[in-house]
């Protein structure tokens, strides 16, 4: 027979193992995503990048109609965006287009990656927790998407608008490079996507007992001081843009709250019920 620690060996091996072979299906999915986004680069480019610097960008057109609405003449319509984008490296546009796919890539793969790894946290819950979470792959997915949206309509836009049009002087002109240009477009909209799964992060925190109602609301101030601080390094910087951007997460942070809460709550009416007043 085999000994106690030859099986806890035998078992943890087997666990490793298993997340392998879940990461290596994860990385499969998307290289293959990687793939096709490459192989469709020209029509990508021009449309989900190069057509945000030109003011007929929805979100340029959004603003503008906003502006009309409100009466306030064209204040919140976007000027022409004079810039020119250039490789002044050998392999930059290559590179920048490996970049771009593989982020996109992920995007696009991100419900299948995550339900892999939920998959093997999944075994080492119990019925009552796999009931509460049962949905946080699905939760986890539209909030994702939902962030990418947010973060591909509003804060790039943003960010291309004030900086394609900012400038020290007039003598000097906006000729960004394509990696600098596309890489704020990808990298922002993907940290916004990560942004929006704070609700899901709060709640699995709160499931294993790390995180608790009463520090969320004590450093509800902070994080505010925090939020803002964020949305202004990642934002132009204007009240407007930083407002923008910081509400929806401390939304998100303040709805966190409310999950935390009712985990809060039924964690200590299981604890009741199994553990009745004798008295």
């Amino acid at each position: 027979m085999k000994s106690e620690n030859e099986k806890k060996e035998l078992s943890f091996l087997g666990h490793l193992e298993e997340l392998r072979w879940r990461l290596v299906r994860s990385s499969v999915v998307i290289i293959l995503a990687a793939i096709v986004l490459f192989y469709f680069t020209d029509p990508i480019v021009q449309q989900f990048y190069i057509n945000m610097s030109k003011t007929t960008f929805p979100t340029y057109q959004f603003f503008c109609l906003l502006s009309e609405k409100l009466n306030i003449s064209d204040a919140l319509c976007a000027d022409d965006i004079p810039i020119q984008i250039q490789s002044i490296e050998m392999t930059k546009q290559f590179s920048t287009n490996m970049y771009f796919a593989l982020i996109g890539g992920l995007i696009i793969s991100f419900p299948f990656t995550f339900y892999q790894i939920w998959s093997f946290v999944k075994p080492g819950l119990n019925i009552k927790e796999l009931k509460a979470t049962r949905w946080i792959v699905f939760n986890a997915s539209l909030l994702f998407f939902m962030g990418i949206l947010f973060g591909y309509f509003l804060i790039s836009p943003l960010c291309v608008q004030f900086f394609g049009g900012y400038k020290l002087t007039d003598q000097i002109q906006n000729n960004f490079t394509i990696s600098s240009y596309m890489s704020m477009i990808t990298t922002s909209t993907f940290l916004s996507g990560l942004f929006f799964e704070l609700p899901v992060v709060m709640y699995i925190l709160a499931k294993i007992g790390i995180l608790g109602p009463d520090i969320l609301k004590k450093y509800r101030k902070h994080s505010l001081v925090a939020i803002l601080i964020l949305s202004a390094l990642i934002t132009p910087p204007d009240v407007v843009s930083q407002l923008l951007v910081s509400f929806p997460i401390y939304a998100l942070y303040e709805f966190g709250i409310i999950i935390v809460k009712r985990v809060e709550k039924k964690r200590l009416r299981d604890l009741e019920n199994e553990n009745p007043n004798t008295d």
